[in-house]
């Protein structure tokens, strides 16, 4: 029976060492989390980090505009990048915008995709466009919203902060559905493209259309001729 209770005992005892082993883990492991800072305010804490990519290719050109062949070599550049609205396209031209046609020539191409060539100076790039060439960047933008989802204190709390989460959805949603990540930087400035009167003109001519049925039915005869 003494034989019998030493067994249970030392049993117990390694039982006891598993669980505190255990129980210290977990401590350890709460312990090196991050704590999710208090937030009182109504603002959430999880806001779009946008970040810029730029691309560039150096094509060749001529008195008469593009060198033979560029013309196809740039299109097929622009649809392996997938440009569309959000895209920026520039320019870097040793000589400048009073080549003409190389930079017309690069526009009708850009047109193409519903774009247009902004007159802004281009971004740093490595190295210069050499002699003979022009430089062609599209600078992109993208949104994404880090640390979401955070559930680090998403529970009852007595300081009268937001919990970890708030405002995860909504932040995390506007970077993915916003076309132009930089508006989230720099916005749009006040020229006459964001004219509320330009926005409405749509809706304007449609309620100001005659409706269809103003002049009548049209008489139709089902009677042979």
């Amino acid at each position: 029976m003494a034989h019998s209770i030493r067994r249970v005992g030392a049993g117990t005892a390694a039982l006891v060492l598993i669980l505190s082993a255990g129980h210290a883990a977990a401590q350890s492991t709460r312990s090196a989390a991050t704590p999710a800072p208090i937030n009182r305010s109504v603002e959430t804490v999880h806001q779009p980090i946008v970040e810029r990519t730029d691309f560039s290719l150096d094509v060749g050109v001529g008195p008469r505009g593009l060198a033979t062949g560029e013309a196809d070599r740039l299109a097929g550049w622009f649809d392996g990048l997938g440009l569309g609205y959000g895209d920026t396209i520039t320019l870097d031209d040793p000589m400048g915008w009073h080549g003409g046609a190389a930079q017309d020539a690069v526009a009708a191409i850009v047109s193409r995709y519903g774009m247009l060539i902004a007159r802004d100076a281009p971004p740093i790039t490595a190295g210069h466009p050499a002699a003979g060439t022009l430089r062609v960047v599209v600078s992109r933008a993208v949104a994404h919203v880090d640390g979401c989802p955070d559930w680090r204190h998403a529970n009852a709390e007595y300081a009268g902060g937001t919990a970890s989460n708030f405002g995860c959805a909504s932040e995390t949603n506007l970077a993915a559905m916003i076309a132009n990540p930089e508006d989230l930087v720099v916005g749009q400035d006040g020229n006459r493209t964001a004219d509320a009167m330009l926005s409405v003109k749509a809706i304007k001519t449609y309620r100001d259309a005659t409706t269809t049925g103003a002049g009548g039915l049209k008489a139709e005869s089902t009677g042979g001729k």
